[in-house]
């Protein structure tokens, strides 16, 4: 963030009262920061929403410890195409726990429907999110751990029709070396929790079925032998359905 050749922006930091060092760097380049607190918080979304709190700027971008800018020229190069869009997304590399790269990719055509939320979600850091939403929909959940800001986009955006742009620059780079499996487990839980509360039992219903196709799909694909009885299967079928 410091060495963003753009400066049409604020630096806000919001951190949990770390005892790890960061403050000292905060102070290092405070010349730099726009604004910048340090205090016991309950967790990561309430720091995001104390930063939307104490911003000026028209759109915000969210980034967390182990996240970072992929140039110099990132936050210049996604100003120059945003053009009053609410929402508009980059691209994002994801550092994989066995230390491969990941180059998460959306095309500018992609269209976001509820199948998005379904399957997964719209990328966080490298959003730009128009602020006055915030004022619209509110704030993210702070009674949640993970998908604070999945929710946030299912009901602005799945919900509310919101529109999202996708465009072809690599903004952010994500550590997810850090993500175990009770934060999965966790993920999946809140997730579930959400869908109740915001969806009607039928679509709710439509959500459970896909993600049973898509449970048996990835079961069916860790062993060699049923993926081929699979197909074999599915042809025969596709074959019966054409001739009956």
């Amino acid at each position: 963030m410091i060495n963003q050749t753009s400066t049409e922006f604020e630096y806000l930091i919001i951190d949990g009262d770390s005892t790890d060092g960061s403050i000292g760097v905060i102070k290092e380049y405070a010349s730099k920061i726009a604004y910048w607190v340090s205090e016991p918080d309950g967790g990561i979304y309430q720091a995001m929403n104390k930063g939307i709190q104490m911003a000026k700027g028209e759109y915000c971008q969210f980034l967390n410890s182990g996240d970072w800018l992929i140039s110099k020229d990132t936050t210049s190069q996604m100003l120059n195409v945003i053009e009053n869009e609410p929402i508009i997304v980059g691209h994002m590399v994801k550092e994989l726990t066995n230390g491969k790269l990941y180059f998460d990719r959306r095309p500018s055509s992609q269209k976001v429907t509820m199948l998005t939320f379904f399957r997964g979600t719209i990328n966080h850091s490298p959003a730009y999110i128009r602020r006055s939403l915030f004022d619209t929909y509110g704030l993210y959940d702070e009674t949640l751990r993970i998908v604070s800001d999945w929710k946030w986009y299912l009901i602005v955006v799945g919900l509310n029709n919101v529109p999202v742009i996708f465009c072809n620059i690599d903004v952010t780079r994500f550590d997810m070396t850090g993500i175990s499996s009770t934060s999965k487990v966790v993920e999946q839980q809140e997730r579930k929790k959400v869908l109740s509360e915001l969806l009607p039992p039928t679509i709710l219903a439509d959500y459970q079925a896909h993600w049973k196709n898509i449970d048996q799909a990835r079961r069916i694909n860790r062993y060699k032998i049923p993926r081929f009885f699979f197909k074999w299967v599915d042809k025969l079928l596709n074959k019966w359905e054409k001739y009956r």
